[in-house]
This record gives C-alpha cells, structure tokens and sequence, in this order.
C-alpha cells in the first residue's frame, strides 16, 4: 500500500517507520526541513518498545511530491490538523482514506471540513509515549493500542482494512462503531497525566507515585468521565481513576507530549485536552473546575 504520514513528529514517526518496515511504500511528510533531509540521508531509526530499526523511507516536505495514495494518516497537533489537511490535498485521490489521529478532541472534525466528510475517518493513539531524540530518530516507552472507526456509524469494511494494514506493521489494533466511545476513552487517559505532568515538569509515573499529584490527575479524569457520562457516552470502564492509573503504569517513564512541548518551547494541545473538558462540561452542565485549572496554569507557563 501507498501511504502518507502528515506531520512526522514523535508518533507520526513511529507510525511511518512501522508501517514502511512491513514493506509498504511509506512518504514521510513534513515541514520540518531537518528531520525530513535526516530521513533522506540515514533512514528513520524508531526503537523503544517496538525495538530499535532503521527504516528507508521517502520523506519530503511537499505533499506534491508524493502524489496520490491509498491513505493519508494526519499525525500533527489538533491545532495544526485544518492546515496539514490542506497541504495533504495533493495526496488525496477519489479512493483515498484519511485517518486522522490527535489526542483530545476536534482534530478529525477539522481535517473533514477541509477534505469532506466522506473521506476522513478517526484514529486514536493510547500508550506509546513517544519522543524525537533527534533529526530523524524517534523513541517510544510503549505499544498499546491504536483504535480506529468512521466519524458516524459502524465500523465499515474500509476501516477494517486498514486496521489489517496497522496489525501486520505490529500494531495492536482495535475498531470501533461508536467514535466517541474511543475519543473519550483516550481522552480521560489524557487529562490526567497531560496538564498534570506538564505543570509539575513530572513523568507519568512521578505523578502516580506522589500523593498530591496523583490527587490532581485523579480529579482531572474524573471530571472528564462525568462529562462523558452527561454526554451519554458509553465508556469501557466504571472507575476512571483505576483506568487511568492502569494506563499510567504501563508508561511510567514516559512525558506526556503536553510536557514535551513546553520544554521545547512550543505551543501546547492544552486546549484540546484539558481546556477541552470545561468547555464540553458546560454543554451538558457538568463544571470541571481542576481541569480548569490545570488549562490555566499551562497557559501561564506557556506565556512565560
């Protein structure tokens, strides 16, 4: 298959280097000049949990160039997604899939306003804790679970091949005929470990063993399951802080990429994940005032 991974960050990375070692005709699409011309020159080395390869890829920072594919998978921020999907319409032909896969909420809602409903399906990402160590070499503390399934209805035969595509890269793969179930279980997962580690400059697992910040993490996830509970949204699971503390543990040494990118000094995802629950909570007159909270403090790093 012919694919094209847009935004070639830390799990875009991971994405593209999997699924071109399984053989597949991968392009590497990204604005960022150096990691693109590393990727040319060396390959791009994934290791971590998956182990440590070296992949040829073709890597360019002119959609054009790759011409039309099979699927496109939109891997930036959800703040960047509306912009990626424009410089991904040279990739998009009549029969393309577009799989879009942000944490927090809005990233496939926004690539489907510029590319159409039809064409953009949604993925999400749990577990991997990914990082860019250097131009062209990325690492990940994990391999959970990619979920995937169309922006409204069941799961359709489209969806499923893919998910064959992710599995036979390695990929642990599930799919889903209510979208927002696998949105909102990431979500959760999200609000606790994003805005509480990025405050306290913590890794995953600093945060559940301290006391005081489990007890910030822990209220955070809860105010999302109540959100999701009003919104009628049916979640796998009862009790949110077992789950998100399940889901800590198994990336314990991971920074969440909130935290990786205050370090960077680059602009967070804060409001698509935090700022996202009060927002939402106000829709259905559920208040969320410690991921308020927690949105306010990592804007205020921001800032500094």
């Amino acid at each position: 298959m012919k694919i094209a991974v847009v935004g070639a960050g830390a799990m875009g990375s991971v994405y593209a280097g999997l699924l071109g070692s399984a053989g597949h005709e991968v392009w590497v699409v990204d604005r960022w000049a150096e990691h693109v011309d590393a990727i040319r020159e060396r390959g791009l080395r994934v290791e971590g949990a998956s182990g440590d390869r070296l992949v040829r890829l073709h890597a360019t920072t002119d959609a054009a160039e790759a011409g039309e594919v099979e699927l496109v998978v939109i891997a930036t921020k959800a703040m960047d997604v509306a912009a990626a999907a424009e410089e991904a319409r040279p990739l998009v032909g009549a029969t393309t899939l577009v799989l879009s896969i942000q944490n927090g909420l809005g990233g496939p809602d926004a690539a489907a306003t510029v590319l159409g409903d039809e064409r953009v399906a949604v993925g999400v990402a749990g577990g991997f804790g990914a990082s860019v160590i250097a131009p062209g070499h990325v690492h990940h503390n994990g391999f959970e679970l990619i979920r995937l399934g169309e922006r409204a209805g069941p799961v359709t035969p489209r969806i499923e091949a893919a998910a064959e595509v992710w599995r036979n890269a390695g990929f642990n793969v599930r799919t889903y005929d209510d979208v927002d179930r696998l949105v909102w279980e990431k979500l959760v997962c999200n609000v606790a470990f994003s805005g509480t580690c990025t405050v306290l400059g913590r890794t995953i697992g600093d945060v559940i063993q301290s006391e005081p910040a489990w007890a910030v993490a822990s209220r955070c996830a809860t105010e999302a399951f109540q959100v999701a509970q009003a919104r009628g949204v049916e979640l796998g699971f009862d009790d949110p802080v077992a789950y998100v503390r399940e889901f800590g543990l198994a990336i314990p040494d991971a920074k969440p990429s909130m935290l990786l990118d205050l370090e960077a000094r680059r602009r967070t995802e804060v409001d698509f994940i935090n700022g996202a629950i009060p927002r939402e909570g106000r829709k259905v007159r559920v208040d969320a005032p410690w991921n308020e909270t927690v949105s306010i403090l990592v804007r205020a790093l921001e800032q500094a």
